[in-house]
Formats: structure tokens, C-alpha cells, sequence
């Protein structure tokens, strides 16, 4: 009978220390790092939780989208302001979010916009143990420059980002290698650059020595015509027009690049992997390094010449597909092929998880 008894009460202690553990939120929340100037909110804590603060005196409803089953929903104060803290702590890394006020949907007045969902978004930046890699550090820094390139193709001038390293305009007789870096379904070019510090993560090798300087590309890929769900229906061509035979004749006439293929690579993220593994397969003699930052994987027998290929670099976040990844490139290298996988430990589909991506793949390009 004590068994009875005792059983439940010492179940019923520790599952609520289990929850008094889970929901304890420590209070030491400091604002954003991507808030607009002057604005204290939204905050982040120690522990990746966000505490939103929206004026909206004569609102009904307000609810922020980001994290959590059904957004964090935010209660009303005296004053008129509305406050909450998200239910769960977020990944480490950079995420988008936005408000929806009474039904329509809205940035935070408080938060820096970047393009991503099809749409300008705010962002939030939660602190990240290994933010060193892509910190904004003082060594000699690059430059992203806007081009903007005529397209036959399309009829249209098109634009595009190119990174160049901290030498380039100094010592006029050297020149460099390309990587044609492409962003997700929903972003555009300014991705790399603005959610994915592309551009100080090169800095940053370049400055410990670690990376051949490369120059980097980024262009818009023409992928927000689908709708999210139907990525199948995306037809390649057009771009692969665009990429092929319109930007990279463009980039190799007005940049001092090698402009041959073993000093030539794609990379993608998401969707930007699917146009990348699509690519990549129907223009071998384009590119020699290829990689996919969570956009599927490349199987041996897709690859008609061997020879073309120098690197082909697979990977993801682990709670994505990382078992997928790491057979794939067992599968490569079984084949011959000088392929290397990364898992980037505890994120999923979202830009840390490519920062990181990016920070172990560009060591390996253009040996």
C-alpha cells in the first residue's frame, strides 16, 4: 500500500521540478543586437528566450511569429504598450519574425528588416557560443559592391553582390578564383551579405591565414516565382541562362578573376542547393567545386565525368537530415570522389547553420 502511495508523490515532485526547471527564465535580457538605434526591444536572455515590448495602444490582439506552437502572444499593459517572452528558447543564430496586430501582419517598430519569406522581416540575433568565426572584427576588411549586369535573356538589367578580398584593390596584378554563392526560396541577394555575414567570414579567415582569398557572387535566383510547397515546378533554365551565360561572362570581364573552371564554384542553401546540384550537373565544365548547405545531396551515378569534379561539399544542421548527409558522401567517396560532409551541431534549417557551412567549406575551395 505505501508503494501505492509513495510511487505517485515522489512522480508528482520530480515532474514538477522537471517543469519549475523548464520554465525558470533567468533575468538578465539585454536588447538585440539587430534593434533599430535607440530601441531596447525586443530583448534576448542567457538562455536564447525573447522578450518583446510593441506600442499598440488601441490593439485587440497582438502576437509575435517566432518560436513556439502558435507564436508568443502578448498581453497588455496600463499604458497601452504589449509584452511577452517567447515559451521556449531559441536556437542560437539569426531568425526572422513579424508581428500580427488585430489580424494583419507587421514588422517590429523595434527590429533592423531582411528580405526573407518573400518579404521584409524583422530579425533577432540570439547569441551564439561560436560567433567568433563571423564576428565584425578589426582586420582588413573586404567590399561588397551592388553590379548590375544586362540580361538579354530576361530583358532586364539584373543585380548582383560581389565580395572582393581586403588586397584586391591594392595589388592590381593578382587575381582570384569565384565562388557563386546562391540564398534560399523567399530571400534574394542580399542574403549572404546581410543574414549570412558572408562577407566577415571570409574577412576573418583571410585574416588568420586559414583561406586562399576568393572573390564571391551573389545573385538573385529567381526562385520566390514558385510558391513555398511547389519547388518541384521551378524551372531551372531560366536561370541557369541568367548564372551561365549572362553574370559570370559579366563578372569575369569587369573583375580580375581566373576565369576558368577548376577556379570556379557553386554553393547554395536550401533551394539555392537545389539550383546548385541542378546546375552544377548540367554545366560540368562550369564549375569544379560543388556544395550543398541543406539542399539535398549528389549521388555518384548523377555525375557523368569524375574528372570535372575537385569537391563536392554536402551539408546541413543536425536536426535536419544529418545521417542523409554523412551516407552520401560515404557513397561519394566509395565512387572516388574527394567529397566531405559537415553536420552543424544543434540547429536546423536556418542561417547558422549555413554560417557554419560556409566557415568550414571555404577552406576547402579552389586547392
Amino acid at each position: 500500500m505505501k508503494k501505492n502511495i509513495i510511487a505517485p508523490i515522489v512522480l508528482l515532485i520530480l515532474f514538477g521540478s522537471f517543469c519549475s526547471a523548464q520554465t525558470s527564465i533567468t533575468e538578465d535580457f539585454k536588447p538585440s543586437t539587430l534593434n533599430q538605434p535607440g530601441k531596447d526591444y525586443p530583448q534576448v536572455n542567457s538562455q536564447g528566450y525573447v522578450r518583446f515590448r510593441i506600442e499598440a495602444p488601441l490593439a485587440q490582439t497582438v502576437t509575435v511569429t517566432l518560436g513556439g506552437k502558435g507564436g508568443t502572444k502578448l498581453t497588455k499593459a496600463e499604458d497601452g504598450s504589449w509584452t511577452g517572452t517567447t515559451d521556449i528558447a531559441m536556437d542560437e543564430g539569426f531568425h526572422y519574425y513579424h508581428l500580427t496586430v488585430d489580424g494583419g501582419v507587421f514588422n517590429d517598430p523595434g527590429a533592423l528588416n531582411f528580405y526573407g519569406s518573400v518579404r521584409w522581416e524583422s530579425g533577432i540575433e540570439i547569441p551564439a557560443h561560436d560567433q567568433d568565426f563571423y564576428e565584425l572584427k578589426n582586420v582588413p576588411h573586404g567590399n561588397v559592391q551592388q553590379i548590375l549586369f544586362p540580361s538579354k535573356s530576361t530583358g532586364t538589367s539584373r543585380r548582383a553582390f560581389v565580395y572582393t578580398p581586403p588586397n584586391y584593390y591594392k595589388d592590381q596584378s593578382e587575381r582570384y578564383p569565384v565562388l557563386y554563392l546562391q540564398h534560399g526560396w523567399g530571400e534574394d541577394e542580399t542574403a549572404w551579405s546581410n543574414q549570412g555575414h558572408a562577407n566577415l567570414i571570409m574577412d576573418n579567415l583571410i585574416a588568420e591565414g586559414k583561406i586562399k582569398p576568393f572573390i564571391i557572387v551573389m545573385t538573385y535566383g529567381m526562385t520566390n516565382e514558385v510558391k513555398f510547397g511547389k519547388i518541384k515546378e521551378f524551372d531551372i533554365t531560366p536561370f541557369q541562362t541568367v548564372l551561365v551565360d549572362e553574370l559570370i561572362p559579366y563578372v569575369d570581364a569587369s573583375f580580375r578573376t581566373i576565369a576558368t573552371q577548376t577556379s570556379r564554384a557553386m554553393a547554395g542553401l536550401s533551394m539555392g542547393g537545389m539550383e546548385t546540384h541542378t546546375i552544377t550537373l548540367n554545366k560540368p565544365d562550369v564549375f569544379a567545386y560543388w556544395a550543398l548547405l541543406s539542399g539535398g545531396i549528389y549521388k555518384a551515378d548523377e555525375i557523368k565525368d569524375k574528372s570535372k569534379v575537385k569537391l563536392i561539399f554536402i551539408s546541413c544542421g543536425s536536426r535536419e537530415n544529418p545521417d542523409g548527409v554523412k551516407k552520401s558522401v560515404e557513397d561519394l567517396k566509395s565512387a572516388g570522389f574527394n567529397a566531405v560532409s559537415y553536420v552543424s551541431e544543434n540547429t536546423a534549417h536556418e542561417f547558422l547553420t549555413w554560417r557554419r557551412s560556409l566557415y568550414q567549406l571555404a577552406p576547402l575551395l579552389f586547392k
